[in-house]
Parts: C-alpha cells; sequence; structure tokens
C-alpha cells in the first residue's frame, strides 16, 4: 500500500514548545525522534511502495532533513502553498497517487499522534486493505476507554459477519456533551474518530467526483500531466490550491457516502491534543507529576503537575494540576483544565505582533 502522512498541522496547543515552523509533529516531546519521525517508523514494517507527507511550505525544508533518516522506501515531501483542511490535502496525494497507480490502496494517517501498540495498527491496517481494495472507504475506529468530549465519535452498525469488522458506518458525530458521551460509551458501538483512513485512490477520487465537484475538477491536472506542458508539479499544486474551499475529509466525504466502513482497533491511541494529554504518553509518577527533560524535579508537597523543561531543574512546592512549560524564551504556567486555551495565546502574541515568540 502507499502511506499518506498529514503533516501540516500549526501544534498550538503545543506553544511554547511548538512554533509555527517547529510544530508539533516536527518535535521531540518524550524521546530522540520527533512525531513525524516515529508515525514513518512505525508503518516501514508494512513495506510500503512509497510515503507520501503532505505538509506546508513553512515546514517542508524541516520536513525533508528529518526524512533523510530513512532510504528503504521512497519518500515525498509535498508543500501545500497554503492549509486548507484535510480534503484538499487528501485528494492532492490520491491524485498523485492514481497518476501512477489508479487502483492503489492507500493509509492516510496523521502525523502527530500516538500509538503504543503499533504492532495492532499494522495488524488493523492490512486487515482494512481487504476491504479498501474492494472499493469501500474505510475508517479506523478507536474502541472507547472513557466517554471522552474532546474526540469526534463514529456510530458503526455492528451488524457484520465477523468480530472484526468491516463495520458500515452509520453516521459521524461531533465532539458530544459529558452525558451524550457516557451513553455512546454504554451502547457498545460508538467508537473514537481516528483519523486513520484506507481506500483505493480511485475509490476516493470518484466520491470526491460525487460529493466535492469542484475540487475533483481542480485535481484533473495532477492526474493528467501532460495536458499542462512543461508546467511542473509544484506550479500545479500552486493552481489546485488557487480560491479552493477549506474543508475536512468527513465533512467533505465521508458523511455523505454510503461505501464508508469501519475496522476497529485498539492500540494504546492518543491524538495528544494538548499538554493535558501528557499523562497518556508518559507515565505519572507516585503523585500523578510528569516530569519530562528536567535536570532534576524537586517536589514539595506537590501533585497532578505536567512539567516540560529545557533541561533545567524544576521545584515545585505545594502546587498541584498545573501545566508548567519552560523553554529558552518563555514560560507557560497553565491551569490542567484550560490547556485548549493555549492557543488563545497564540492568537495574543499575533495580535500584538510578537512574532519572535511565534
Amino acid at each position: 500500500m502507499y502511506i499518506v502522512i498529514l503533516a501540516g498541522g500549526s501544534g498550538t496547543r503545543f506553544w511554547p514548545l511548538s512554533r509555527v515552523a517547529l510544530p508539533k509533529q516536527l518535535i521531540s516531546i518524550t524521546g530522540d525522534r520527533s512525531m513525524l519521525q516515529r508515525t514513518v517508523e512505525r508503518v516501514l514494517p508494512l513495506h510500503p511502495k512509497r510515503i507520501l507527507i503532505i505538509t506546508n511550505q513553512l515546514q517542508a525544508a524541516e520536513t525533508e532533513r528529518q526524512m533523510q533518516l530513512y532510504d528503504l522506501v521512497p519518500i515525498d515531501v509535498i508543500a501545500e502553498p497554503v492549509g486548507r483542511n484535510t480534503a484538499p490535502a487528501i485528494g492532492l496525494a490520491a491524485a498523485l497517487i492514481a497518476a501512477r497507480d489508479p487502483s492503489g490502496v492507500m493509509a492516510v494517517l496523521p502525523a502527530d499522534h500516538f500509538i503504543k501498540n503499533e504492532t495492532a495498527l499494522r495488524d488493523t491496517l492490512t486487515f482494512a486493505a481487504q476491504a479498501a481494495g474492494c472499493g469501500s472507504l474505510v475508517t479506523l475506529g478507536i474502541m472507547p476507554s472513557c466517554p471522552e468530549t474532546g474526540y469526534g465519535y463514529i456510530e458503526a452498525d455492528m451488524t457484520a459477519i465477523t468480530a472484526q469488522g468491516p463495520f458500515q458506518v452509520r453516521r459521524f458525530v461531533e465532539k458530544p456533551p459529558l452525558a451524550e458521551a457516557v451513553h455512546y460509551l454504554s451502547e457498545g458501538n460508538f467508537f473514537w474518530n481516528s483519523g486513520m483512513f484506507i481506500w483505493r485512490a480511485d475509490a476516493m477520487l470518484a466520491e470526491m467526483a460525487a460529493y466535492m465537484p469542484t475540487l475533483r475538477a481542480k485535481l484533473e491536472p495532477l492526474l493528467n500531466p501532460g495536458t499542462e506542458g512543461d508546467v511542473g508539479l509544484n506550479e500545479r499544486i500552486s493552481a489546485l490550491y488557487q480560491d479552493i474551499e477549506s474543508i475536512s475529509i468527513d465533512y467533505g466525504v465521508m458523511e455523505k457516502s454510503a461505501k464508508v466502513q469501519m475496522v476497529p482497533v485498539e492500540m494504546g491511541w492518543s491524538d495528544v491534543g494538548s499538554w493535558s494529554a501528557l499523562p497518556e504518553v508518559v507515565e505519572p509518577d507516585s503523585a500523578g507529576t510528569v516530569c519530562i527533560n528536567a535536570a532534576e524535579h524537586i517536589d514539595i508537597d506537590s501533585s497532578d503537575n505536567l512539567i516540560y523543561s529545557d533541561g533545567r531543574m524544576v521545584a515545585t512546592v505545594g502546587v498541584y494540576n498545573l501545566v508548567i512549560v519552560s523553554t529558552p524564551d518563555a514560560i507557560l504556567v497553565c491551569d490542567r483544565e484550560r490547556c485548549q486555551d493555549v492557543k488563545k495565546v497564540v492568537e495574543q502574541l499575533g495580535a500584538k505582533g510578537l512574532t519572535e515568540y511565534l
């Protein structure tokens, strides 16, 4: 199969460690490899035909640099001239694959997710490829472990022949209030929407023709490059992104198509959406605190804190439920319950023209 990695996010909720030119997927939060590199490494055992990384022009050079570690599989770094959400990025990748291999199966993965059981992901992708080969649009549904309100959900028809599926998708549900999420958990046929997909390139392009005809028409020069004479790939991509709608693949295709199926997977998954997700990827200590990259942590009567240091010693006295992030030019102190609001800091910095901190 082909692997498509979506790596154009800005990672504003991980400021000040994450910056515009070096967002979450290009930094290492917990080790020596970036999240993008970990994503690449977890799919290499599948021996993909090719890996396409869709990023943006500001991050393309660093993405290229990080990919120099890998030479066993051809890797193409494709830079969008402007971010337009996931539907144009996926359409771009599908067209580039279909131009060389129309029925090629492509797995679409975010660059910045954490997965504890990588073997489970690979096994699930291999299984899902069978349904995708028959023309289905397959999405991976995460077995929910709690009534999470920060994720979208997938409702599935569980009357498939096998326990592994694939199951027909009834509907996609936006991030629900807590009472609704509790109900979903009790029903047993609701799954977290992982944002991971697998389908044939031509199948996705056909559904785009049905539900996103304007985007599909703009992709045609990528499918038939000969019609554009000597115009290069970058020029054709730039033309594609002129006046294009910003829309997710969920809204544009998946919520409308009758060909969507889901395969459930349990793999220790987190989208690591903000600093509050750190306990999902790093084991807290006996006081419930996660401390990363500090020379030393002195803890006096403190608990349930999330700390990231730029190598300095950190001491906490009598504080709890805080996020403390130290970088060479900025310090963030935040209530753990307000981690989603870190993006507002980024907005304020932009509004004040303090671009040196962005």
